[in-house]
Protein backbone atom coordinates (compact mmCIF):
# COMPACT_ATOMS: atom_id res chain seq x y z
CA UNK A 1 0.00 0.00 0.00
CA UNK A 2 1.43 3.60 -1.20
CA UNK A 3 0.29 6.26 1.11
CA UNK A 4 0.58 9.87 0.23
CA UNK A 5 -0.22 12.95 2.28
CA UNK A 6 -1.42 15.08 -0.48
CA UNK A 7 -2.58 18.12 1.97
CA UNK A 8 -1.51 18.28 5.81
CA UNK A 9 -2.87 21.81 6.04
CA UNK A 10 -5.70 23.47 7.84
CA UNK A 11 -9.03 25.14 5.95
CA UNK A 12 -6.78 28.55 5.28
CA UNK A 13 -3.81 26.48 4.26
CA UNK A 14 -0.14 27.50 5.09
CA UNK A 15 1.17 30.13 4.08
CA UNK A 16 -2.10 31.85 5.30
CA UNK A 17 -3.05 35.00 3.09
CA UNK A 18 -2.06 38.03 4.65
CA UNK A 19 -0.05 36.86 7.29
CA UNK A 20 3.18 37.86 7.98
CA UNK A 21 4.53 35.46 11.07
CA UNK A 22 7.33 33.47 10.48
CA UNK A 23 5.76 29.86 9.44
CA UNK A 24 3.95 31.78 7.27
CA UNK A 25 7.49 33.67 5.48
CA UNK A 26 9.37 30.07 5.69
CA UNK A 27 10.88 28.77 3.06
CA UNK A 28 10.87 25.37 4.72
CA UNK A 29 8.79 23.64 2.13
CA UNK A 30 7.47 21.50 5.23
CA UNK A 31 5.63 24.47 6.00
CA UNK A 32 3.65 24.66 2.59
CA UNK A 33 0.61 23.18 3.28
CA UNK A 34 -2.51 22.54 1.57
CA UNK A 35 -5.45 21.21 2.60
CA UNK A 36 -6.27 17.90 3.61
CA UNK A 37 -6.62 15.10 1.70
CA UNK A 38 -5.00 11.35 1.55
CA UNK A 39 -4.09 9.10 -1.22
CA UNK A 40 -4.04 5.47 -0.87
CA UNK A 41 -2.71 3.29 -3.60
CA UNK A 42 -3.53 -0.47 -3.60
CA UNK A 43 -3.03 -3.22 -6.39
CA UNK A 44 -3.16 -0.67 -9.11
CA UNK A 45 -6.53 1.70 -7.77
CA UNK A 46 -6.44 4.42 -6.09
CA UNK A 47 -8.25 5.70 -3.05
CA UNK A 48 -9.05 9.95 -2.47
CA UNK A 49 -9.68 10.49 0.82
CA UNK A 50 -11.80 14.32 0.67
CA UNK A 51 -11.90 16.45 -2.34
CA UNK A 52 -9.83 19.18 -0.61
CA UNK A 53 -9.83 22.82 -2.16
CA UNK A 54 -6.49 21.87 -3.20
CA UNK A 55 -6.93 18.78 -5.31
CA UNK A 56 -6.11 20.30 -8.67
CA UNK A 57 -2.76 21.62 -7.47
CA UNK A 58 -2.22 18.71 -5.50
CA UNK A 59 -2.78 16.51 -8.41
CA UNK A 60 -0.51 17.53 -10.74
CA UNK A 61 2.30 18.03 -7.84
CA UNK A 62 1.57 14.60 -7.59
CA UNK A 63 1.38 13.59 -10.96
CA UNK A 64 -1.95 11.51 -10.17
CA UNK A 65 -3.52 9.81 -13.10
CA UNK A 66 -6.30 8.05 -12.30
CA UNK A 67 -8.62 7.93 -9.03
CA UNK A 68 -11.02 5.00 -8.48
CA UNK A 69 -13.02 5.57 -5.30
CA UNK A 70 -13.67 8.55 -2.85
CA UNK A 71 -14.21 8.48 0.80
CA UNK A 72 -15.54 11.73 2.12
CA UNK A 73 -14.45 12.49 5.85
CA UNK A 74 -17.24 15.07 6.33
CA UNK A 75 -18.52 18.13 4.48
CA UNK A 76 -16.83 21.16 6.00
CA UNK A 77 -15.41 23.28 2.71
CA UNK A 78 -11.74 22.55 2.71
CA UNK A 79 -12.03 19.15 2.48
CA UNK A 80 -15.22 18.85 0.18
CA UNK A 81 -14.97 21.98 -2.39
CA UNK A 82 -12.24 20.59 -4.96
CA UNK A 83 -15.24 17.81 -5.99
CA UNK A 84 -15.34 19.23 -9.52
CA UNK A 85 -11.75 18.36 -9.85
CA UNK A 86 -12.78 14.73 -9.74
CA UNK A 87 -14.02 15.27 -13.97
CA UNK A 88 -11.11 14.56 -15.71
CA UNK A 89 -11.10 11.17 -13.55
CA UNK A 90 -14.12 10.36 -14.66
CA UNK A 91 -14.30 11.34 -18.08
CA UNK A 92 -11.81 9.89 -19.62
CA UNK A 93 -13.69 6.31 -19.76
CA UNK A 94 -16.87 7.55 -19.33
CA UNK A 95 -17.00 5.28 -15.96
CA UNK A 96 -18.79 6.70 -12.81
CA UNK A 97 -16.98 6.91 -9.59
CA UNK A 98 -17.87 5.46 -6.44
CA UNK A 99 -18.14 7.76 -3.27
CA UNK A 100 -18.68 6.75 0.12
CA UNK A 101 -19.58 8.82 2.74
CA UNK A 102 -21.97 8.91 6.16
CA UNK A 103 -25.31 9.74 5.72
CA UNK A 104 -25.64 12.90 7.02
CA UNK A 105 -22.53 13.91 4.43
CA UNK A 106 -24.64 12.23 1.72
CA UNK A 107 -27.74 14.50 2.52
CA UNK A 108 -25.31 17.74 2.60
CA UNK A 109 -23.90 16.66 -0.74
CA UNK A 110 -26.85 16.32 -2.57
CA UNK A 111 -28.43 19.86 -1.02
CA UNK A 112 -25.07 21.46 -1.66
CA UNK A 113 -24.18 20.79 -4.80
CA UNK A 114 -27.37 19.87 -6.35
CA UNK A 115 -25.79 20.34 -9.76
CA UNK A 116 -24.04 17.73 -9.23
CA UNK A 117 -26.45 15.18 -8.44
CA UNK A 118 -29.52 16.11 -10.40
CA UNK A 119 -30.85 14.00 -13.00
CA UNK A 120 -32.26 17.39 -14.89
CA UNK A 121 -28.25 18.24 -15.53
CA UNK A 122 -26.86 15.37 -16.41
CA UNK A 123 -25.43 17.08 -20.29
CA UNK A 124 -23.66 19.47 -17.93
CA UNK A 125 -19.33 18.88 -17.87
CA UNK A 126 -19.62 17.59 -14.43
CA UNK A 127 -18.37 15.08 -11.67
CA UNK A 128 -20.03 11.60 -12.58
CA UNK A 129 -20.53 9.99 -9.23
CA UNK A 130 -22.29 6.88 -7.24
CA UNK A 131 -23.11 7.16 -4.04
CA UNK A 132 -22.72 4.86 -1.51
CA UNK A 133 -23.79 5.94 2.36
CA UNK A 134 -21.20 4.11 5.11
CA UNK A 135 -22.06 2.57 7.88
CA UNK A 136 -20.65 -0.40 8.99
CA UNK A 137 -17.50 -1.96 7.54
CA UNK A 138 -16.90 -2.92 3.96
CA UNK A 139 -14.04 -3.96 1.48
CA UNK A 140 -12.68 -1.52 -1.37
CA UNK A 141 -10.25 -3.18 -3.61
CA UNK A 142 -9.97 -6.01 -1.35
CA UNK A 143 -8.88 -3.60 1.30
CA UNK A 144 -11.28 -3.86 4.17
CA UNK A 145 -12.52 -0.58 5.26
CA UNK A 146 -13.98 0.36 8.77
CA UNK A 147 -15.90 3.77 9.15
CA UNK A 148 -15.46 5.66 12.24
CA UNK A 149 -18.11 8.17 13.80
CA UNK A 150 -15.94 10.60 15.64
CA UNK A 151 -16.66 14.09 17.66
CA UNK A 152 -15.69 17.40 15.70
CA UNK A 153 -16.83 20.11 17.68
CA UNK A 154 -20.54 20.31 18.35
CA UNK A 155 -20.44 17.78 14.79
CA UNK A 156 -19.33 14.77 14.21
CA UNK A 157 -16.73 13.46 11.28
CA UNK A 158 -15.86 10.19 9.96
CA UNK A 159 -12.76 8.76 10.03
CA UNK A 160 -11.72 5.28 8.64
CA UNK A 161 -9.25 2.70 8.95
CA UNK A 162 -8.68 0.92 5.86
CA UNK A 163 -6.28 -2.02 6.58
CA UNK A 164 -3.20 -1.76 8.45
CA UNK A 165 -3.75 2.40 8.84
CA UNK A 166 -6.31 5.03 10.25
CA UNK A 167 -7.11 8.31 8.64
CA UNK A 168 -8.61 10.57 11.97
CA UNK A 169 -8.84 14.48 11.13
CA UNK A 170 -11.05 16.74 11.59
CA UNK A 171 -12.01 15.14 15.45
CA UNK A 172 -11.83 16.84 18.55
CA UNK A 173 -12.52 13.59 20.30
CA UNK A 174 -12.41 9.98 19.42
CA UNK A 175 -15.13 7.89 21.26
CA UNK A 176 -14.37 4.55 22.56
CA UNK A 177 -16.13 2.69 20.29
CA UNK A 178 -13.81 4.02 17.52
CA UNK A 179 -10.68 3.29 19.58
CA UNK A 180 -11.98 -0.11 19.99
CA UNK A 181 -11.09 -0.13 16.06
CA UNK A 182 -7.57 1.03 16.22
CA UNK A 183 -5.73 -1.60 17.67
CA UNK A 184 -2.33 -2.93 15.81
CA UNK A 185 -2.17 0.02 13.63
CA UNK A 186 0.92 0.45 11.27
CA UNK A 187 0.56 4.22 10.15
CA UNK A 188 -2.18 6.44 12.08
CA UNK A 189 -3.05 9.68 10.45
CA UNK A 190 -4.69 12.54 13.54
CA UNK A 191 -5.97 15.88 13.82
CA UNK A 192 -3.17 18.02 15.82
CA UNK A 193 -4.48 21.61 14.80
CA UNK A 194 -1.87 23.35 17.00
CA UNK A 195 -0.18 23.83 20.45
CA UNK A 196 -3.62 26.16 21.79
CA UNK A 197 -6.80 24.09 22.65
CA UNK A 198 -9.34 24.69 19.90
CA UNK A 199 -13.46 23.20 20.22
CA UNK A 200 -13.54 21.33 17.26
CA UNK A 201 -9.78 19.82 16.75
CA UNK A 202 -7.46 17.99 18.85
CA UNK A 203 -4.75 20.24 19.75
CA UNK A 204 -1.10 18.62 20.12
CA UNK A 205 -0.42 17.98 23.65
CA UNK A 206 -4.51 16.16 23.29
CA UNK A 207 -3.17 14.37 19.64
CA UNK A 208 -0.39 13.24 21.16
CA UNK A 209 -2.24 12.09 24.60
CA UNK A 210 -4.79 9.65 21.82
CA UNK A 211 -1.70 8.74 20.04
CA UNK A 212 0.03 7.15 22.69
CA UNK A 213 -3.11 5.41 23.88
CA UNK A 214 -4.02 3.57 20.36
CA UNK A 215 -0.41 3.03 19.87
CA UNK A 216 0.16 2.70 16.29
CA UNK A 217 3.63 1.99 14.81
CA UNK A 218 3.82 5.59 13.34
CA UNK A 219 1.89 8.37 14.02
CA UNK A 220 1.79 11.09 11.68
CA UNK A 221 0.08 14.87 12.73
CA UNK A 222 -2.11 16.54 10.15
CA UNK A 223 -4.18 19.31 9.98
CA UNK A 224 -1.83 21.79 10.99
CA UNK A 225 -2.03 25.29 11.17
CA UNK A 226 0.77 28.32 10.79
CA UNK A 227 1.16 27.69 14.47
CA UNK A 228 3.31 25.12 13.24
CA UNK A 229 7.13 25.36 12.40
CA UNK A 230 7.95 22.01 10.97
CA UNK A 231 11.69 21.05 12.14
CA UNK A 232 12.04 23.45 15.03
CA UNK A 233 8.48 22.22 16.80
CA UNK A 234 9.56 18.59 15.69
CA UNK A 235 12.24 18.27 17.85
CA UNK A 236 9.70 17.94 20.65
CA UNK A 237 7.65 15.31 19.52
CA UNK A 238 7.90 11.64 21.42
CA UNK A 239 9.85 9.30 19.70
CA UNK A 240 7.11 7.21 16.50
CA UNK A 241 5.28 10.72 16.54
CA UNK A 242 6.19 13.11 13.35
CA UNK A 243 4.51 16.05 11.67
CA UNK A 244 3.55 15.44 8.63
CA UNK A 245 3.97 17.03 5.30
CA UNK A 246 2.79 17.52 1.69
CA UNK A 247 3.67 15.35 -0.73
CA UNK A 248 4.88 12.65 2.04
CA UNK A 249 4.82 9.33 0.82
CA UNK A 250 4.96 5.86 2.89
CA UNK A 251 4.93 2.32 1.82
CA UNK A 252 3.06 -0.05 4.05
CA UNK A 253 2.77 -3.52 3.70
CA UNK A 254 -0.62 -5.22 3.77
CA UNK A 255 -0.90 -8.79 6.41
Amino acid sequence: MKVTLLGTGTSTGVPVPGCDCPVCRSNDPHNRRTRCSLLIGYRGKNILIDTATDLRQQSLREGIKRIDAVLYTHTHADHIHGIDDLRPFNHRDGIKLPLYASADAVQAMRQNFRYIFSPQDEKLYRPRLVVWTVGGSFSLFGLPVTPLRLVHGSGCSTGYRIGPIAYLTDCSAIPQAARLQLGNLKLLILDALRFRPHSAHLNIAGAIAEAERINAAQTLLTHLSHDVDHDRHAQGLPVGIDFAFDGQTLKIMVD
